[in-house]
């Protein structure tokens, strides 16, 4: 059974771009479910309190499931390793501890990431990424490594699941950079978390990419690419933050991204899990819970 959730940063928290003035964690959570979504995800460390009791209270009371948490790390330094591990074992115990722990519910994921917007290369060139800015044969062994690493750590002392999200400013954006990252990593460890606007802005083609890492999609995000902010994007070199605050990312249905073909590649691939709506839509013009009604509308206009 596929389920919808919204995520906080469908409410102004977002990574380089974000609204200064988001609405609370509690006022998220309301308009989430308010707007008929089942789950939600952690979003950015300390915007939701520590406290699973809590938390998990304040979901059960709105009808709510926690779906993950995005948890961005530095990969290529070894160095960084172990206190990034420790940074996903935070992590995953605070998820683990805001489930009811039924059937029906399922487990959250720990959603890993190369820590976006912390190159200045890979994050002036987002969108338009060459071979040149990618990382060292060493640097990639080091990455898959740390990933593997952290995945076995959060599944052995959690039992929660680990998948890794694409993501633009980061190094592993496009589709080449995820298929090598996927090649040199456990499978059994480590799926992926397809985002479909960050793969289409990275050049990509959403329509493709269900099938292309069929068996190892374990966690999906929806979102949806303005096609004249891309070009643009692309033209006049914006960088990431640029980019996210001239509006590339737009509600579903208002862009170039082929949601409903993904949807239809994932139920022929038999997936079970979550569509996550991440709607990065720059404040303005509408209000976040009109949003959010909105993308639950076209949701349910496939089916979901």
């Amino acid at each position: 059974m596929i389920r919808a959730a919204n995520a906080p940063c469908s409410f102004g928290m977002v990574t380089g771009a974000g609204d200064p003035d988001h609405a609370a964690w509690e006022q998220v959570l309301d308009e989430i479910a308010e707007a008929g979504y089942e789950g939600t995800e952690l979003g950015d460390w300390g915007f939701m309190p520590e406290d699973p009791d809590l938390v998990r209270a304040e979901l059960a009371r709105r009808r709510l499931a926690m779906a993950g948490a995005f948890v961005p790390v530095r990969l290529a330094d070894p160095s960084l390793h172990a206190a990034a591990e420790d940074f996903a074992l935070r992590t995953a115990r605070l998820l683990a501890g805001c489930v009811r722990g039924t059937p029906e519910e399922g487990l959250p994921f720990v959603i890993l990431a190369d820590d976006p917007v912390a190159d200045p290369v890979r994050t002036a060139n987002a969108g338009r990424i060459r071979p040149e800015h990618g990382w060292t044969r060493d640097q990639w062994q080091a990455a898959a490594a740390g990933c593997d690493r952290l995945a076995r750590a959060v599944k052995d002392q959690t039992g929660l699941r680990t998948a890794f999200h694409h993501h633009g400013a980061s190094f592993v954006e496009t589709p080449s950079e995820i298929e090598t990252l996927l090649d040199l990593t456990d499978s059994a460890l480590l799926g992926l978390c397809l985002d479909t606007g960050h793969y289409e802005f990275a050049g990509g083609d959403a329509r493709e990419a269900a099938q292309r890492f069929a068996g190892r999609i374990w966690h999906v995000h929806f979102k949806d690419c303005d096609p004249a902010a891309m070009e643009r994007a692309r033209r006049e070199r914006w960088d990431y933050p640029e980019a996210l605050r001239r509006g590339v990312f737009r509600g579903l249905g208002e862009g170039v991204v082929a949601n409903s073909a993904v949807l239809d590649g994932l139920r022929r691939l038999d997936y079970s899990g979550w569509i996550v709506v991440e709607n990065e839509a720059p404040p303005g013009g509408t209000t976040p819970l009109q949003r959010a009604l909105a993308d639950r509308d076209y949701l349910r206009g496939l089916g979901l």
